[in-house]
């Protein structure tokens, strides 16, 4: 069934009939078996809540009120349709096609085929989960869109064609495209096999390790070494290390050829729960195509990778810190809107809490040390000394600018109700880890400046290097704000068509799996 919109207006607005689909008949009766669909057709009314109703009623509107499926040619075109679905991730089962029979007139029956092909372009538009409620994406300034009258602008006319209506319901998204050849290609390919890896102690190159063999077989199952391994040498070869380099690379993991524990995680990942995650991260890019503007920055969370894209095309793209599990960066779409140069850092509640008062309890020496300012909440200094550190009531601790400021030269920032925001850092080592899990939410960046000249004017950027370079605090407002998504994925195509993985950092995957065999 359709999901329900506010606002149906716009379908009100498509009846005028735009496409004549038979040359006689009665243009009321399949009008007037809609009307009484739970007397004429109980088994197609028990699908139809109130929203689809409308959309069915406005469809066949468009339609001069004729039946719409008759003609063979036509409803077999839609067959074909339905099922190269499943290159997309959708289970054709879902819009199996009714057949007339005695239990249903042929008006039930061209009404309930009508109502699967106006639910297949809307889960393929659209997406067949609900978002909001699995993996919510917060929205500066939410923008009301009537899915409904998307999807009966596409159908109305696609009738003739639906190949053409299929296509163009299909997000555009480069993204989507590339999952989705990569998805359709593996999905015809039987699964492979290979064997768990056990967990133990860090395992170094040229060391002697019992689970050599087991991780040689494993990388060979997958294609990553090109001759059978020996099942008796438990020597970490070079050969070895050279393989798992090139399996760390293919899932976003620091390639070292250390094998630690993110490692390990990522070699026990099923054949099965690989071929999972290509489908549901079709879904997770359904949901991010409506989202992402042409001009935006766009942070993949779960990658700790940013991208600008300008005129819809990736122009640039760098690495990130996001937070880790217990503080996780959320879901946002917003606009960046200042810069904040050479920012003060006034410590957020939670880790002033978590981490920096057991740090002062222990250490009457870090607030100097780390350059920390008492203040009161009317901002007014305090004196370290007249402060109860077991219990120091509302106060703040605030960082000057300087090199040890956690900010660094710049934070990047979006309205948004988690006090989340993108900002330089001195942790520069960090950039070269996977998975970058370390923050306490907000997002940094590297090569911030690189970031800055992309989101300004030639002259912005001029005045943004004078006001740096006084090493004074300025808040910088954008003469032209700039959208900014942030999204989570696990997996993508890289430009070879080869998969790209992505640590599931957050553990989201395996809930959106099961949600969508809920759905079915």
């Amino acid at each position: 069934m359709f999901k329900k919109s506010a606002c149906y207006l716009s379908l009100l607005l498509l009846t005028a009939p735009l496409v004549a689909t038979a040359e006689d008949g009665d243009p009321a009766l399949v009008q007037t078996t809609l009307a009484q669909l739970s007397v004429a057709c109980p088994e197609v009314a028990a699908g139809v809540d109130f929203p689809t109703m409308m959309s069915l009623q406005a469809f066949y509107q468009q339609n001069a009120g004729q039946a719409v499926w008759s003609d063979d040619e036509r409803l077999m075109a839609l067959r074909v349709q339905l099922q190269q679905l499943a290159d997309d991730g959708l289970d054709p089962t879902r819009y199996s096609l009714p057949v007339e029979g005695a239990a249903q007139s042929a008006h039930c029956v061209d009404i309930a085929i009508s109502q699967r092909y106006l639910q297949a372009l809307y889960d393929l538009r659209f997406g067949y989960l609900p978002q909001d409620r699995l993996e919510p994406v917060w929205k500066a300034y939410p923008q009301p869109l009537d899915r409904q009258a998307v999807v009966l602008a596409i159908a109305g006319p696609g009738v003739e064609n639906p190949a053409e209506a299929f296509e163009q319901a299909r997000p555009t998204l480069e993204l989507y495209r590339n999952l989705r050849g990569l998805y359709a290609r593996l999905r015809q390919q039987p699964l492979a096999d290979w064997p768990p890896v056990p967990g133990g102690p860090l395992l170094q190159p040229d060391k002697q390790d019992a689970r050599v063999p087991v991780l040689a077989q494993r990388l060979f199952n997958e294609g990553y070494l090109s001759a059978p391994p020996l099942l008796t040498d438990e020597h970490y070869s070079p050969t070895l290390v050279e393989a798992m380099k090139s399996f760390q690379l293919q899932h976003s993991l620091q390639a070292d050829g250390v094998v630690g524990p993110w490692t390990v995680t990522e070699l026990n990942i099923s054949p099965a729960m690989r071929r999972e995650q290509l489908r549901i991260n079709l879904e997770r890019m359904r949901w991010l195509a409506q989202d992402l503007e042409p001009d935006s920055v766009l942070v993949n969370v779960a990658a700790a990778q940013l991208t600008v894209y300008q005129a819809g095309a990736p122009v640039w793209q760098t690495r990130t810190q996001v937070g880790r599990a217990q503080r996780q960066t959320p879901l946002i779409k917003s606009q960046v809107t200042r810069l904040t140069l050479n920012p003060t850092w006034t410590i957020p509640p939670t880790i002033m809490r978590e981490d920096k008062l057991p740090e002062i309890r222990r250490d009457p020496e870090f607030l100097t040390r780390h350059n920390l300012r008492i203040l009161d909440r009317d901002g007014l200094p305090l004196l370290a000394s007249d402060i109860d550190w077991e219990h120091p009531g509302d106060l703040m601790l605030r960082q000057d600018p300087g090199p040890k400021n956690p900010l660094g030269k710049m934070a990047v920032r979006f309205p948004n109700p988690f006090s989340v925001y993108l900002h330089d850092t001195p942790s520069q080592s960090l950039f070269v880890k996977g998975p970058r899990a370390f923050s306490s939410g907000c997002v940094r960046i590297e090569q911030v400046m690189h970031l800055r000249d992309l989101l300004v004017s030639p002259a912005e950027r001029a005045r943004t290097d004078t006001l740096l370079a006084t090493e004074l605090t300025h808040e910088f407002r954008l003469a032209r704000p700039v959208p900014i998504l942030l999204g989570y994925w696990t997996v993508q195509a890289d430009n070879q068509g080869q998969a790209v993985y992505i640590p599931d950092i957050y553990g989201r995957d395996v809930a959106l799996s099961a949600a969508h065999g809920r759905a079915l």
